[in-house]
């Protein structure tokens, strides 16, 4: 049932140059017209598209209320911050973690169910937990959220690494992005990953098979809200505040577009180029008119009809085009272009 594979490397080339433009940015950034905090975004945004994708792309499994472990991930590092006067790593794995334990129980909720009714649970928990922050004031401040999270310092024992500035920032979350995608990288291309495939092929015969169906989906949601939720942290973090609107049914919708008109049901690398998309859409037609979503919606439409496999499946296309007319034998070249006697 699952296709033998070549072994994955551990750092693909498109892992690499991603990273190396990501970490450029502030070198050129400004030359072009924009801002750094623009190229932080935008990485936190990949960082949540590649763990939703896990779900959507690799296990098949709609999740459309994604953003609210984006939001328990940044509540709960403004708490921890606040409240519990925690420090940048406790904060950072406390946000993880609650954002994995609220994984874990809707998770145990919905794995026994596929296609339309476990989108539908999804949505439903999604918004129980933004209507959750929006009205708990006394934790979360209710519709005005949580303000003033501050930027711990990242303490390396021997110093200390003020993170106030945007590129200092930016630095810590590009290193904190790279470890999650390497990591992500490797987990697809696991054994795990290989049977999370083969779910979403045929979940029956994969049970027949002797998997446990239940098991895997479960794990993989709890994986994929745990990296929602250490975006949401780092988010949290960049704006220095959190807010019921990141929990939002239109965060969560937002995601599925990065994911699939970036190509996500077929390539690993689709969420990177969704996300890059979707901020310099927002951004660029922003900048001149306020109906960007609009011809957002228009383009995501376009791709869906007629480019469903997104910027990477056109991509593969393109490719596989150029190699088969490179391997087109010379002889049945020449044979087609000698004229046939008469």
């Amino acid at each position: 049932m699952l296709s033998t594979t070549r072994h994955a490397p551990i750092a693909p080339l498109p892992l690499l140059v991603t990273v190396a433009v990501l970490a450029s940015t502030p070198l050129w950034l400004s030359q072009v017209g924009l801002y750094q905090y623009l190229a932080l975004e935008i990485m936190i945004w990949m960082l949540f598209a590649l763990g939703h994708n896990l779900l959507l792309g690799y296990g098949g499994l709609p999740s459309f209320g994604h953003g609210a472990y984006f939001g328990i991930g940044a509540y709960a590092f403004g708490l921890l911050q606040l409240r519990g006067g925690a420090g940048l790593l406790a904060g950072l794995l406390g946000a993880v973690l609650a954002a994995a334990l609220a994984g874990a129980l809707v998770g145990a909720f919905i794995s026994h169910r596929r296609g339309i009714y476990y989108a539908l649970l999804t949505i439903a928990f999604g918004q129980l937990a933004w209507f959750v922050a929006g009205k708990w004031h006394t934790v979360t401040g209710g519709e005005d959220g949580l303000l003033n999270i501050k930027r711990p310092d990242l303490s390396l024992g021997f110093i200390d690494l003020s993170l106030k500035s945007n590129e200092a920032f930016f630095y810590f979350a590009l290193v904190v992005f790279a470890l999650v995608l390497a990591a992500l990288w490797r987990l697809v291309h696991s054994p795990f990953g290989r049977i999370l495939r083969a779910i979403k092929q045929n979940e029956m015969r994969a049970a027949f098979v002797g998997h446990p169906v239940w098991l895997y989906k479960w794990l993989a949601f709890i994986i994929s809200t745990s990296v929602a939720g250490l975006a949401g942290a780092l988010f949290a973090m960049a704006q220095q505040s959190a807010y019921p609107n990141v929990m939002s049914l239109h965060n969560s919708g937002f995601v599925v577009m990065m994911v699939l008109i970036g190509g996500g049901l077929v390539s690993f690398w689709g969420p990177v180029i969704g996300a890059l998309v979707f901020i310099l859409t927002r951004d660029l037609l922003g900048a001149y008119t306020e109906t960007w979503l609009l011809w957002y919606g228009l383009l995501f439409m376009l791709v869906v009809l007629f480019q469903p496999d997104g910027v990477a499946g056109a991509w593969q296309s393109w490719r596989a085009r150029c190699a088969a007319r490179k391997h087109t034998p010379a002889a049945h070249n020449a044979a087609l272009a000698t004229p046939k006697e008469t």
